[in-house]
């Protein structure tokens, strides 16, 4: 008996580690990793120095001469949008899918002035090289911030705007005490991948933890098992005190395109809540609350509320997500 139940305890074992998926160490530019579409890359020159910026550029099967910006989060780069991508192009949309300054395989500068406005005209070069003068943005967490800059800097290029789980809804600095980019870098530093797994976990998957998550996860998880992870880490405090800073929340009201938002109300992503009080944080990053105070905010905005999901709705929940989001797009 004695031995039976260590054999069902090894093969439980074996079955968990196929199960999870272990990282790697990654470069800074992900070199090791394939992106589900061919990566293409854009050259050229932001702050006094040469940059290149990777992106997917992916053709529709049935084209109905549309085109789809697709800007990614903080956590994350252009491939986690595979599963979204093959539902537009099947549905007649051309898609474009950068990966940000200091994201994905993109360059990670030693320095630079990041901001949402370079972010947005950085984004804006890809789309001239490919002579495209009207888009549908689409952007998730960050990436909302930065589609809803791109939507106010160029009104006359951003036919709709799609906003899924974004930060800034709230003005973190009103919030929160102040964080400097030396002491975010710091923290970023600590990071591994448990750590990571466990944030995930918690802020992201309300505990419930799938298999196929590890790819996602495993794609930052693995930058900290790497040599380049110090200026991987450099990067993401100085994305970090961007968010921070510049808020975009007093400016929804000048929003002129047609706009959806897509709220997992479950989510709960803050940036600095942590190191609010306990009065504070209690309020921070209530998305049943805040998705429905952008809606009033934004001129004419649609509102999809999706119960019991989390911070990414096109991860967690597709089959709910891409439903109101093509309703949308093709009315």
């Amino acid at each position: 008996m004695r031995n039976l139940l260590l054999l069902l305890f090894l093969f439980a074992g074996i079955v968990r580690g196929f199960a999870q998926q272990k990282p790697v160490p990654l470069d800074k530019e992900l070199a090791a990793v394939k992106y589900p579409y061919p990566v293409k890359f854009h050259h050229f020159t932001s702050q006094g120095a040469e940059l290149k910026m990777a992106y997917l550029d992916v053709p529709a099967s049935q084209p109905n001469g549309k085109t789809i910006l697709l800007l990614h989060g903080k956590n994350f780069n252009a491939a986690y949008w595979e599963q979204t991508i093959g539902e537009l192009t099947r549905h007649g949309f051309r898609v474009v899918a950068p990966d940000q300054v200091g994201f994905g395989k993109s360059t990670k500068p030693a320095h630079y002035q990041y901001s949402f406005q370079q972010l947005a005209a950085n984004t804006r070069t890809i789309l001239d090289t490919l002579k495209l003068t009207r888009v549908i943005v689409l952007g998730h967490s960050m990436g909302g911030m930065l589609a809803t800059r791109f939507a106010l800097m160029y009104p006359a290029m951003t036919e709709k705007l799609v906003l899924e789980n974004p930060l800034g809804l709230e003005d973190y600095k009103a919030l929160v005490p102040y964080q400097t980019p030396d002491a975010a870098y710091r923290a970023e530093l600590k990071n591994t991948p448990e750590s990571y797994r466990e944030y995930q976990l918690k802020y992201y998957y309300n505990n419930q933890w799938k298999p196929g998550y590890d790819r996602w996860l495993n794609l930052l998880a693995g930058w900290t098992l790497h040599t380049d992870y110090p200026v991987v880490a450099w990067n993401a405090a100085l994305t970090s005190d961007m968010i921070f800073t510049q808020p975009v929340v007093y400016e929804f009201g000048n929003i002129k395109c047609p706009t959806l938002l897509i709220i997992g109300t479950r989510d709960r992503t803050a940036i600095g809540k942590e190191r609010a009080d306990k009065v504070t944080q209690e309020t921070m990053g209530q998305y049943q609350l805040l998705g429905k105070r952008t809606q009033q905010a934004i001129p004419g905005a649609k509102l999809v509320e999706l119960d019991n999901v989390g911070h990414l709705p096109h991860i967690e929940a597709f089959g709910r997500f891409i439903g109101p989001l093509l309703e949308f797009l093709e009315r």
